[in-house]
């Protein structure tokens, strides 16, 4: 097919244009078809939430995504439960004794005194690319825009390789409506002061990927994208896929 013109695509190791994958359960022969046919496009899967504590054949997965060469890292809830029960050091050596790259940091559930937060960013960021979170898992909870901002550029100035805005797996807290819809507004005011390129949003609904593909091209990163979903994220960004076809051609 490379008669047609397409959208330049930003190439691996991607710094923007990231698809960030959250694996909820795959198991090694689910991985191997998914690699055949995505691995192009797949930048970071994540291990969401805590499923690696209940996944048996979690050795053999992560092997098999890294001999991809797909980098695996932990659900930021895991890295909470482990920061609750003081066994972070226990938590990085398994991150380490499993060859990962990235380690979230992440404090949607939990409280982390701000301060705590970015020494554990700035510690981390030596060993690790850190992925910090930014926003809580709770819909009750309002953050402030410039307080959005504030964190966000405090955790990258701490040393995160990217800042990554909550949506959540269900695409409902954090930067979005409870409907589902992109808080605009919210996403204005933090553009202004950051590079989206130092961004990772989470948008695993097609309408909020839409959304940011049409707001910040093609090379956006995106983050908790389901597998199943990652051959029509890569359209989306192309423009071979109704939704953004007139915005690239």
């Amino acid at each position: 097919m490379d008669f047609l013109t397409l959208p330049e695509r930003s190439s691996k190791p991607r710094e923007s244009g990231i698809t960030h994958v959250l694996d909820k359960g795959l198991g090694p022969t689910q991985i191997s078809d998914f690699i055949d046919t995505a691995r192009e496009y797949v930048d970071i899967v994540k291990l969401g939430w805590g499923t690696a504590v209940v996944t048996p054949n979690l050795e053999e997965k992560i092997r098999r995504y890294q001999g991809a060469g797909i980098p695996v890292c932990f659900g930021g809830t895991l890295f909470e439960v482990a920061l609750r029960q003081n066994k972070l050091e226990e938590f990085v050596a398994a991150a380490k004794g499993f060859g990962m790259e990235c380690i979230e940091v992440s404090d949607g559930t939990i409280d982390i005194p701000t301060e705590d937060k970015l020494a554990l960013i700035k510690r981390l960021s030596k060993e690790f690319r850190v992925l910090s979170e930014v926003g809580s898992k709770d819909d009750t909870v309002v953050i402030a825009p410039n307080k959005w901002v504030e964190m966000i550029e405090r955790e990258l100035e701490a040393g995160a390789w990217k800042v990554v805005t909550e949506g959540r797996e269900s695409g409902s807290v954090g930067i979005y409506q409870s409907s589902g819809e992109v808080k605009a507004g919210l996403m204005d005011e933090i553009v202004q002061r950051v590079d989206p390129s130092r961004l990772l949003f989470e948008a695993p609904i097609k309408s909020q990927q839409v959304w940011f593909v049409k707001h910040f091209g093609t090379n956006v990163n995106l983050g908790n994208i389901p597998p199943e979903e990652v051959i029509s994220v890569e359209t989306i960004r192309l423009g071979v896929r109704g939704d953004t076809l007139l915005d690239f051609h």
